[in-house]
């Protein structure tokens, strides 16, 4: 649509794209920036990693702004409370600052916690700001703190009692090391899942910044014993790409330390235990999931990788029993399955706290195998977010010998294994040819062998050959998405810099032109301007929607669904049949935040799948696909003003006036008419006409109250959705004529008539205009009344006649001729008779 649409849109946030949290302190562990983070959120954003928003983390909620360590100079009993103490307390700032204290233990000589004048107290949920005040007529200018007030301890016998050598003045941050970080919010595309963790993230950086990045060393695993042995076997390699397991013993599974916990909590995840804080540590510090095992519960010893018998049940960590299927890749011991392999861990087989010996699992999962399993149960985790996308089987082993070591040091755990590494088809670096004369010409930009060599190498892409303007590399195996020319031309750019490439003042382009989508675009927008003067809103829903809004309706049948084969949840497994359900959804959302007047218009695609259109020489089903324009109305239709007070309610011929605007607006209001129907989408409803076909070109009525308790709305809702393509066709049909305005007067009859109460308007007009084409211009109806002298099953129309004769004056003898051959024709046709 032109620039004077107005749009207010509502669609779901796209789901290719993940935000991730960065933890900046974190980040500075592999990689030596002095940068602030906002500049750092730039240079990721210029590489193609977008920083959508950085927020801030505390340790403790508030940071202890405002609050200093204070001596206690004087301390006497309040003259008007027992209980209460007024001391003197010195911060540094040059006069004493008087405060009243409740503590038990206050004593002058003391160092303390003093919050100062306008600090924010969080307690819990809740939060109060200290001001200057009097407590029992004496003066207070602050207050000293026990340590659960400030949260840095459950204990309030008393004050924080300091030691004497803490400086005066001294932050209670600084003092109790209250850590504050950065968090940067990324957006990660699909195919940068290799930059979903913070060493993917320092490594573009390095990149960028032409800087070195390091990796945590593991040089110190080794194996301590034997003596515990977990025999596994992988019966489906397709699936499992590399599997490989140690056996970890004596551990103590208890809370992680506060190094660990705040990391985690930085990023948005809770505790759990040292154990699994540690196997999400290493997932979101090298993007390799990881899983645990209780050792004891794996039966015989045996760790079996396959998929198990359809219709298997299982229980999963949140409770929920399952079926699975023969698709399913499950990691089982001898018995039973114990995990839904890269997605979802079972409820019986992870660790507790009675657990004293591990497994634990490193493995490389198929895409397609783990997307396919998620998207069957609905499951949406860390780990099978990371499979689904391709994780780099080389290095499976890296995190597992990292996330052993640290459970070693935090958990007192010994390596009581050899590692297991079930390895069978190894993955090796793509290698691509690139032609660096097709490098420049795709970039547009004459750029030096040697920069695009250098360049690809500090993203890892090594140059193995070269040979005058063609270079051969070797792609590292976690760039999954690497795999073209195009593709490493793109990892260049990112580090080059697409601010770099020039814009040319030349433009090299094939237009295409089409008449007829051109001729579609532009009676959009012609549509789209008349419906936005008249106060509507666009709006845009998703084609995907739900597919419980059918199961009720018999015109809509549930069986005519376009169906999703993975859908992404419940709520968008098929495709939608009517825009209705939509725009009802946005009715609602408006509703919600007390936007009760409602216009919208949607142009949108329905689709609709019918068996028994299948065509017999053809195995493929009948899928229909058309365009469709909804409208919708509901509330107030003006707004009150010095002029106008009265406020009055939108109603079904307001929908219909727009409607018929709408057809006039394209030239076809003559080609149409209106008729009564039946449709459980609405309580009364009419369906447009198409005169010369006969087909139903759309509908329009009252929303019926059963979808309006569906969506929980109350006030009417009135809807229209017109069948777009057929519309199109009907304009194309159409010839405009243009003429003179007649020499000649025109004169107006009126005839009140008495008819059945069925008769509607649309058949008396039709009537009138098949009984004289010539010289009737025109038929309106002015009033309608029933009751008072009007017989049961009857009603009263005023109708209004306008005639002219293009060619003469009319005299009385031809005008009343004409009507009375009108009302002759009413009374053979519906049995009318003037009143």
């Amino acid at each position: 649509m032109d620039s004077s649409t107005n749009f207010i849109i509502f669609v779901l946030r796209s789901k290719k794209i993940i935000q991730m949290n960065i933890s900046y302190n974190w980040l500075q562990e592999y990689i030596n920036i002095d940068m602030p983070a906002e500049e750092i959120g730039k240079v990721l954003t210029s590489i193609g990693l977008e920083v959508g928003s950085i927020g801030k983390y505390e340790k403790i909620k508030g940071g202890l702004k405002g609050m200093v360590v204070g001596k206690v100079l004087t301390c006497h009993k309040h003259p008007n409370a027992d209980k209460l103490s007024v001391t003197t307390v010195d911060i540094g700032t040059g006069d004493p600052l008087k405060i009243v204290c409740g503590a038990p233990n206050v004593a002058a000589g003391q160092k303390v916690i003093i919050a100062t004048v306008g600090t924010v107290l969080n307690s819990g949920n809740e939060s109060f700001t200290i001001k200057r005040s009097k407590i029992r007529g004496e003066e207070s200018e602050g207050m000293i703190c026990a340590s659960d007030e400030i949260g840095v301890g459950d204990d309030h016998s008393g004050i924080i009692v300091l030691p004497q050598d803490v400086t005066i003045g001294t932050t209670a941050a600084s003092y109790f090391g209250i850590e504050t970080d950065n968090i940067l919010e990324v957006d990660i595309t699909p195919n940068r899942i290799d930059s979903a963790c913070h060493i993917g993230i320092a490594r573009d950086l390095a990149a960028s910044l032409k800087t070195t990045w390091n990796l945590p060393d593991i040089s110190g695993f080794t194996a301590n014993n034997s003596n515990n042995k977990i025999k596994v076997s992988v019966l489906n390699t397709e699936a499992c790409i590399r599997y490989s397991g140690v056996c970890i013993s004596n551990v103590k599974v208890q809370e992680s330390p506060d190094w660990l916990k705040h990391k985690l909590l930085a990023i948005g995840l809770n505790p759990i235990n040292n154990i699994v804080d540690i196997t999400n540590f290493v997932l979101h510090e090298c993007n390799q999931p990881l899983h645990a095992f209780d050792a004891a519960k794996i039966t015989g010893n045996t760790v079996i990788v396959q998929t198990v018998s359809e219709g298997t049940e299982f229980i999963t960590l949140d409770g929920n029993k399952r079926k699975l299927t023969a698709n399913d890749l499950m990691i089982c011991n001898a018995n039973e399955p114990m995990c839904i392999a890269g997605v979802f861990g079972g409820a019986d087989s992870g660790v507790s706290n009675d657990t004293t010996e591990i497994f634990l699992e490193s493995a490389c999962f198929h895409p397609v195998w783990v997307r396919k399993t998620a998207r069957r149960h609905q499951l949406n985790t860390d780990s099978s977010f990371r499979f689904e996308r391709g994780t780099d089987p080389n290095n499976v082993l890296y995190a597992l010998k990292r996330a052993a070591l640290l459970i070693c040091n935090l958990a007192g755990g010994v390596i009581s294994s050899e590692v297991t590494d079930i390895y069978p088809n190894i993955v090796e670096p793509v290698i691509v040819d690139l032609d660096l004369d097709f490098s420049r010409s795709f970039l547009g930009k004459d750029i030096d062998n040697q920069v695009i060599i250098s360049t690809l190498q500090r993203v890892e892409i090594e140059t193995i050959a070269q040979n005058n303007n063609s270079i051969t590399v070797k792609i590292p195996t976690y760039k999954v998405d690497v795999t073209r020319p195009v593709d490493v031309i793109e990892e260049f750019l990112r580090i080059y810099g697409f601010n770099e490439i020039e814009i040319n003042d030349k433009l090299h382009s094939t237009l295409s032109f089409a008449g007829s989508s051109d001729s579609d675009y532009r009676l959009k927008n012609t549509i789209s301007e008349l419906l936005t003067s008249n106060g509507f809103n666009e709006i845009m829903c998703n084609s995907l929607t739900k597919a419980g809004y059918y199961e009720s309706l018999n015109e809509y049948r549930s069986e005519h669904l376009v169906k999703i084969l993975n859908p992404l949840s419940s709520d968008l497994n098929v495709m939608r049949q009517t825009l209705l359900f939509g725009g009802m959804e946005s009715v609602q959302y408006n509703k919600n935040r007390r936007k009760n007047d409602i216009c919208f218009y949607e142009f949108g695609n329905c689709y609709l799948f019918k068996e028994s259109d299948r065509n017999e020489n053809s195995s493929i089903s009948a899928y229909s696909e058309n365009q469709s324009l909804g409208i919708w109305i509901s509330g107030k239709k003006n707004i009150p003003n010095w002029k106008n007070q009265v406020l009055s309610d939108f109603d079904f011929y307001d929908l219909k006036s727009h409607v018929f605007n709408i057809m006039r607006r394209l030239g076809i209001q003559n080609s149409i008419t209106f008729e009564r129907s039946e449709n459980e989408l609405f309580d009364f409803s009419l369906n447009v006409i198409n005169l010369n076909s006969k087909k139903i070109i759309g509908t329009l009525g009252r929303v019926s109250s059963k979808q309006n308790l569906l969506f929980d709305i109350e006030s009417p809702i009135y809807f229209c959705e017109l069948n777009w393509d057929l519309i199109l066709k009907l304009v194309a049909k159409s010839k405009v004529t243009f003429g003179e305005i007649s020499k000649f007067p025109e004169v107006k009859r009126d005839l009140a008539l008495l008819i059945d109460a069925e008769i509607n308007y649309s058949t008396l007009e039709a009537i009138a205009f098949q009984t004289e084409k010539k010289i009737l211009k025109s038929v309106s109806l002015f009033d309608v009344y029933e009751g008072k002298n009007i017989p049961n099953g009857k009603k009263s129309y005023a109708l209004s006649f306008i005639l002219q004769d293009n060619d003469k004056t009319l005299n009385d003898t031809q005008i009343e001729k004409t009507m009375d051959k009108i009302l002759q024709s009413y009374s053979n046709q519906v049995s009318a008779s003037l009143r």
